[in-house]
């Protein structure tokens, strides 16, 4: 995000480093997009996780994200599906014309 500029567009970030450091438990595990769901007061089934990993995807999954949003930057449309990702798109530019998604909604 830093390389970006992007960093303080956001407001809580929690990467593996900050994961780390407070002993948080790796992908699959929903553990750090749980402890950022807390960290913002939110609901997980209240908010979106986009990722590019099957792990990633899984960890969504498991923390019940919603949507779960898998980029297909290689792992295949229907792996992130089977990993439990809600919709796929190839590109994050899609998510532009896609109306607001609950779970189990694509």
């Amino acid at each position: 995000l830093k390389a970006a500029g992007l960093a303080d567009r956001f407001e809580v970030v929690v990467d593996g480093l900050v994961s780390a450091q407070l002993g948080l438990a790796g992908k699959p595990a929903p553990d750090t997009y749980q402890h950022a769901a807390k960290l913002l007061g939110v609901r997980p089934e209240n908010t979106a996780v986009v990722e590019d990993a099957l792990s990633g995807v899984a960890s969504g999954a498991a923390g019940g994200f919603a949507p779960v949003i898998g980029v297909d930057r290689g792992a295949g449309r229907a792996e992130l599906l089977a990993a439990g990702a809600d919709l796929v798109v190839d590109d994050l530019a899609e998510l532009a014309d896609v109306a607001p998604l609950s779970k189990g909604d694509a």
